[in-house]
């Protein structure tokens, strides 16, 4: 059975990598090598897939991993209804950044620390990554679960305090988020790289969110990051770091429908104008 799940899981992570077109060859390693059934709760487990959209979850058959291994979402506390997210997306967002042995990375929003492993295989032994998150429970399932990894630090906190200054080469955000936090920006190494959901949220969708996933990347300009969107998302919402004003803009700018199109992200000040896609205090997503 170990050899089956083995070749199982190679099988995951070359599917994931052809379909995600992933560059990083040290991520689809992690992705064939690293047990996600160890950062889960015991099985069967609770999946959902895209042919779930609109329905109820579902149930695996039984509680034999190999279930785990496919594109699908698995539920890591399936009472609140909280979701290790779907492969492909969340690999897709640590190929984005780009990541090589030796960086430091920061991940936000790390839940039981399944992903967290994946980035820490990637930056490997001489890398340094910090996981935090909101829910004290999930932080402990995470350091507990990552406790083997010495380069490794999972704890519980919002990802925005306490993070030191010019400390990290990628922070990768889990959460919904109406903006680049001041603390992320700072936190930025030079050449530094942030991928993040910024999606809004309206009462009748509950904790999840919708949006994009936008990637940023310092170039060493004091007045402005390079800007991109990546894919859509419809993910959780980030816990006690949102901007209910931001929260707003963001929901006015989807509602025109138009795919959102900026560039940069500007530091400089200056006034909103017409290429401001979302425009707030400190910073500007622009055309």
């Amino acid at each position: 059975m170990s050899e089956r799940l083995d070749l199982q899981r190679r099988f995951f992570a070359e599917e994931v990598q052809a379909v995600c077109n992933l560059r990083t060859p040290q991520l689809v390693e992690a992705l064939a090598t690293v047990p996600r059934e160890a950062f889960l709760p015991p099985g069967p487990w609770t999946i959902r897939a895209e042919g779930d959209y609109g329905g109820p979850p579902r149930q695996t058959p039984d509680a034999s991993p190999r279930h785990i291994y496919h594109n699908i979402s698995v539920a890591i506390d399936p009472a609140r209804q909280l979701f290790n997210g779907a492969p492909g997306v969340v690999a897709m967002c640590i190929d984005a950044l780009g990541l090589e042995p030796g960086d430091a990375v920061l991940h936000v929003g790390c839940g039981r620390g399944y992903y967290s492993a994946i980035i820490a295989e990637c930056v490997g032994s001489s890398g340094r990554l910090t996981a935090i998150d909101i829910d004290p429970d999930l932080a402990a399932e995470a350091a507990a679960g990552l406790a083997s990894r010495a380069h490794v630090e999972a704890r519980q906190g919002n990802g925005v305090e306490g993070i030191p200054a010019a400390a990290y080469d990628a922070i990768l955000v889990n959460a919904g988020v109406t903006h680049p936090h001041e603390a992320w920006l700072r936190a930025l190494k030079p050449r530094g790289r942030i991928v993040l959901p910024l999606t809004f949220t309206m009462p009748q969708m509950g904790a999840i969110g919708k949006g994009v996933i936008a990637v940023l990347r310092d170039t060493g300009s004091p007045e402005s990051l390079e800007a991109r969107v990546l894919t859509m998302t419809a993910i959780y919402s980030a816990v006690g770091i949102r901007d209910a004003a931001l929260n707003d803009k963001l929901a006015s700018a989807f509602m025109h429908g138009a795919w959102p199109v900026f560039t940069r992200l500007r530091r400089d000040a200056h006034e909103a104008a017409p290429a401001c896609w979302l425009h707030g205090e400190g910073f500007c997503l622009s055309a």
